[in-house]
């Protein structure tokens, strides 16, 4: 099976379904060890990174775990759920999340207020080009997530305070990763780029009560997302 021809996404994409098909069928069955890394490349004739992702969107599925030094396991009661019917595993727990929006509300808000009084019209590009960025690549989760974390960075940069800016880039994998996760499990809406777009012309208007309302508001509602997806995976 050469699948080499075939663009990197659409690799995945089959990769993913042979995989879910496998397991599916019964040829893997619950509980059991899918083949390695190195098996799948030479099954598929394809690269490990193509293998990765396509094993990574089973997981974040709940359909394989991965148990270090062990290898990949079929979920022990895929065969009570449907495999079409698993949904998304948030791999970040409630409780880490308002941790990360308490740190937001003690540290973004002032970065807004400074952000709003000492901004150049070089960090207003900043921050809207990476809300074009958003708006670009709002169909690919990861890399929404990259310019979300670097829309909320231009964000820091434009408030001139250094201690706040080594802060974020000191947290910048925590900070990416929670991004990513929220991204990930709650999907990339009309509603999240509409937010970060009233933002931005907050900060433009010079308008810092609208600009941290703005993202209290959106901080609560994912958290409410949140809440409201995990009672629907149960």
């Amino acid at each position: 099976m050469n699948l080499n021809v075939i663009d990197k996404q659409n690799i995945v994409n089959i990769v993913y379904e042979k995989l879910k098909e496998n397991i599916a069928s019964g040829n893997w069955a619950p509980g059991s060890k899918i083949p390695s890394e190195s098996q799948l490349t030479k099954m598929f004739n394809v690269s490990r990174v193509s293998i990765r992702s396509a094993i990574q969107r089973l997981r974040d599925l709940g359909i394989v775990v991965t148990y270090q030094g062990k290898g990949t396991f079929v979920t022990e009661h895929i065969g009570k759920i449907g495999i079409n019917d698993f949904k998304p595993i948030l791999h970040l727990s409630e409780e880490e999340f308002l941790d990360m929006m308490v740190f937001r509300q003690t540290i973004e808000y002032k970065c807004l207020e400074l952000a709003v009084e000492k901004a150049t019209n070089e960090d207003i590009m900043n921050i809207e080009e990476a809300l074009n960025q958003m708006i670009r690549y709002r169909d690919d989760y990861k890399k929404y997530s990259e310019a979300d974390y670097n829309f909320h960075l231009a964000i820091v940069m434009a408030s001139k305070n250094q201690v706040f800016l080594q802060v974020i880039h000191s947290i910048r994998d925590i900070y990416y990763y929670y991004l990513e996760e929220l991204n990930r499990f709650i999907g990339v809406t009309l509603d999240s780029i509409e937010v970060h777009l009233q933002l931005f012309r907050a900060i433009q208007n010079r308008d810092a009560e609208t600009a941290k309302e703005l993202l209290t508001n959106a901080m609560e509602n994912n958290i409410d997302s949140i809440k409201k997806l995990k009672i629907q995976n149960k």
